[in-house]
């Protein structure tokens, strides 16, 4: 996974952003500041930085530049169109604009990872590893037999683990806004997902919410 700065003035917002990151399994670490941003990016490696433009001292938009080309996704209150066209043609990979939801953020930051070649390739649990790439499974090194759809849901559950998410979350991101199925269909999947992969104790029924993939 990757080692991402949080770069974000607001301490509730930074905890909040770095605890979602570290669920699904990325390493983080905090600036509340522009000028301790760029002292962390001077000393550290990082992935990808999670940079707020309104900061005490260096401004967002002016700590950009001095990263180093370091992918960068924006998360601020600022969202006018003058300010996302500006952040854009600075170089940064993405533009969110507050309030946003976990859920979001952690799409978004994979999606940046993955176009920067910088995500993982594959996740590995007990006897099961999941190739992204390759969009295969394998248990206790054989081949496991998942339709294209029970990959696409377990690579939502894989990729945003240890976080709740609503039947309506799961069909939204692996089935897609227009499927007509109802959240029955999420139940018959993730009951065939445990079977196949041994998985009856890691993929948690949430009380009254949904599904969780536990690590």
């Amino acid at each position: 996974m990757a080692h991402i700065l949080v770069v974000e003035d607001e301490p509730e917002i930074n905890d909040l952003i770095t605890m979602n990151l570290t669920l699904v399994g990325h390493t983080c670490q905090s600036a509340l500041d522009g000028d301790q941003a760029l002292a962390l990016a001077a000393r550290h490696a990082f992935d990808l930085v999670v940079l707020d433009v309104l900061l005490p001292g260096t401004d967002g938009f002016s700590v950009l530049p001095q990263l180093g080309g370091t992918p960068t996704i924006f998360v601020t209150a600022r969202g006018s169109l003058p300010d996302r066209v500006r952040g854009l043609d600075l170089g940064a990979d993405d533009y969110i604009v507050k309030p946003f939801e976990a859920l979001e953020l952690i799409a978004r930051v994979n999606a940046v990872l993955r176009r920067t070649m910088r995500g993982d390739d594959s996740f590995t649990l007990g006897d099961v590893t999941v190739d992204f790439a390759g969009r295969t499974v394998t248990r206790q090194e054989h081949l496991v037999d998942v339709t294209p759809q029970e990959f696409d849901l377990l690579e939502v559950l894989v990729t945003n683990r240890n976080i709740a998410l609503s039947r309506d979350q799961l069909l939204q991101r692996a089935w897609g806004y227009d499927f007509p199925g109802g959240t029955r269909t999420v139940d018959s999947h993730i009951q065939r997902l445990r079977t196949k992969l041994g998985w009856d104790d890691v993929i948690k029924t949430v009380y009254k919410v949904g599904y969780r993939l536990e690590t």
